[in-house]
């Protein structure tokens, strides 16, 4: 009888599978090293192929702040208008500034001084403008940076900057960045939520990409507009199986992840989608607790106030308690704070929809001794000029073009220094001058506050070390309490 003549396909095998056999996996095998310095490796199993790389883990030393909350303003507010006095401009208003050199996105006039008032508030006397009556309350737990500067008067690379560290290259975000160091705390949550109104912002899910680092440090969706469990987060439950067959499938599905992974050696991409497999599994009990806000006492939802931010505010603060290590809350999809024209109703009506929730947070966080384990921080991608914005035909709708020379943000809890102004830009606002403040500067002040030297939190990436503040940032240790 002939002998059978196998196909030619028979004798070839995977590439990566003909690089193990041949012993050459030095990527897996670098990647099976980082995983046990950073106490993520295990032993793999049939039942558990990998252990969670979200377990807590200790800092470097040390930190006041165990968590983050980010405020996120999409599309720059106008810091002359809220949290920087420059009475300068009203003495020089309708009149040329001396900044020719100074190069903004659209052509803009003379000076325009901000039709809000500043007052001092509190015992430390921080001065803010009068749109947010509620934050201001709250002035001594505030820390302002004024002295903020970015690096080019536009959005996209802005936004990069702010929420990743940098503005060209793709890299992970600051809150992979503190899940990937600190993990988490509640194995059945994701450890790092977006909440973001009416879908995603400028750059979408770039904004919270884990980059480089495994997928699992990737911050998870949640379109806030919505109330039901079903469509705040997509795919919460399955239609087609109960929990025992879910957890049948999930069994099945792990030997076979085990077998792969035994054969071909560890692979970031494969147990990072063991894990939002897992974390998909445990949510739908836990998510539909946490993100009930009718569980709340009536006397705490009406200290939030109405409507989407109210609402999302609300539910991260739930979430926080349940320990969730980062979340980041946009104020809209549609950069609704880049004000070109008509500064002051559009200002004024963006403030009174966060004004409430934030103050009402801070307040929460404080009655409940959580304040000083969470930093807030609050601000968007670059501030506004002190010039009117002018059209086409010299005429102005008087509102402020961006400007990425100066700009604030602040602080507060997390071992933030309360009270305090750090920096200033000059006379009339428009670039930063007094301890001038870089995006990398306050990125190595956050990790410090969480307990981390911001030079020795690094991923090997392509051959080099990373970390989230490049080859620079310094920590503003003023605003250290």
């Amino acid at each position: 009888m002939p002998r059978a003549t196998p196909p030619p396909t028979a004798a070839l095998i995977p590439r990566r599978e003909f690089l193990a056999r041949c012993g050459m996996g030095f990527g897996t095998l670098g990647l099976a090293s980082l995983l046990a310095e950073n106490g993520a490796a295990a032993t793999a199993t049939a039942a558990a192929p990998t252990a969670s790389p979200l377990v807590p883990r200790a800092p470097h030393f040390t930190g006041r702040a165990k968590r983050v909350i980010h405020f996120f303003l999409n599309g720059g507010p106008s810091h002359v208008d809220t949290f920087d006095p420059k009475p300068a401009l009203a003495v020089h208003a309708g009149r040329a500034l001396p900044y020719e050199n100074l190069r903004t996105e659209r052509k803009t006039g003379m000076a325009f001084p901000t039709p809000f008032k500043f007052a001092p508030h509190g015992r430390s006397g921080l001065e803010i403008s009068d749109i947010f009556p509620n934050i201001a309350r709250h002035a001594d737990e505030l820390a302002v940076v004024r002295s903020m500067h970015a690096e080019v008067p536009n959005h996209e690379p802005s936004l990069m900057l702010m929420n990743c560290g940098d503005s060209v290259q793709s890299r992970p975000s600051v809150g992979a960045w503190v899940t990937y160091g600190l993990g988490s705390e509640n194995q059945n949550l994701p450890a790092f939520i977006v909440m973001c109104p009416r879908g995603f912002p400028i750059k979408d899910a770039d904004n919270w990409s884990a980059g480089f680092l495994p997928g699992v440090f990737q911050g998870t969706f949640i379109d806030s507009q919505f109330t039901q469990l079903d469509k705040l987060i997509e795919n919460i439950r399955s239609g087609h199986a109960t929990l025992k067959e879910q957890r049948q499938q999930l069994d099945l599905l792990a030997r076979l992840n085990s077998e792969h992974l035994a054969a071909r050696g560890r692979d970031s991409l494969i147990e990072a989608r063991i894990q939002s497999f897992e974390l998909a599994y445990r949510m739908q009990m836990e998510a539909a607790d946490a993100f009930d806000v009718t569980r709340e006492p009536e006397h705490v939802r009406a200290m939030y106030g109405e409507g989407i931010h109210a609402r999302q505010t609300l539910i991260a603060r739930r979430l926080l308690e349940r320990g969730v290590r980062f979340i980041q809350l946009w104020h809209g999809a549609g950069q609704p704070w880049d004000n070109h024209e008509n500064i002051q109703a559009n200002h004024s009506k963006l403030a009174k929809e966060i004004d409430q929730p934030i103050g009402a947070l801070i307040a929460d966080l404080k009655q409940r001794g959580m304040l000083d384990e969470t930093l807030i921080l609050f601000g968007g991608e670059f501030g506004r000029t002190p010039t009117v914005e002018l059209n086409n035909n010299g005429t102005s709708k008087l509102g402020r073009d961006h400007n990425h020379y100066g700009f604030s943000v602040w602080m507060a809890g997390g071992g933030v220094k309360g009270g305090t102004a750090y920096g200033a830009t000059d006379e009339f606002g428009f670039k930063a001058v007094e301890n001038k403040a870089s995006v990398h500067d306050l990125h190595a002040t956050m990790l410090h506050l969480l307990g981390f030297d911001h030079e020795r939190l690094t991923y090997r990436y392509a051959g080099r070390d990373f970390r989230l503040t490049d080859v620079s940032g310094n920590v503003m240790r003023e605003l250290v309490a």
